[in-house]
């Protein structure tokens, strides 16, 4: 079950931590405006008296989630280019150099970037 949901989640970072990202910037609005708008919140919208007392506990799980989903899709982009420049060489010895980070940079990857792996090393001969 772990593998399932570990391969389900590395398939779709890139979807999902766009998702994260939006909804921490939609919660961490609603946290700023109980805080700092209180009695505007209170007249508006009727649902928001109850959210004003957790405005505080909102704001932090808005930070987290928005910290998660930008610090998901950094890691994300950083890899999928090291990759990418890295499969592109057509030298051997530069590519057997970078050989066991370009493996370490695979696995948090999409399946796709293991396959675009395994190809350049069957081109190349690498074992």
């Amino acid at each position: 079950m772990k593998g399932k949901i570990s391969g389900f989640l590395r398939e779709h970072i890139l979807i999902l931590s766009l998702l994260t990202i939006i909804i921490g910037i939609i919660i961490l609005i609603i946290g700023i405006l109980g805080i700092w708008f209180k009695d505007e919140i209170k007249n508006m919208i009727n649902f928001m008296d109850t959210l004003i007392p957790w405005s505080l506990y909102i704001l932090i799980i808005g930070l987290i989630l928005f910290g998660m989903g930008i610090y998901y899709l950094y890691m994300f982009v950083t890899k999928k280019n090291f990759i990418m420049k890295e499969i592109e060489t057509n030298k051997r010895s530069e590519f057997i150099k970078k050989h066991a980070e370009l493996k370490y940079s695979v696995k948090y990857l999409p399946s796709k970037y293991k396959e675009m792996l395994k190809r350049k090393e069957k081109e190349l001969k690498i074992k």
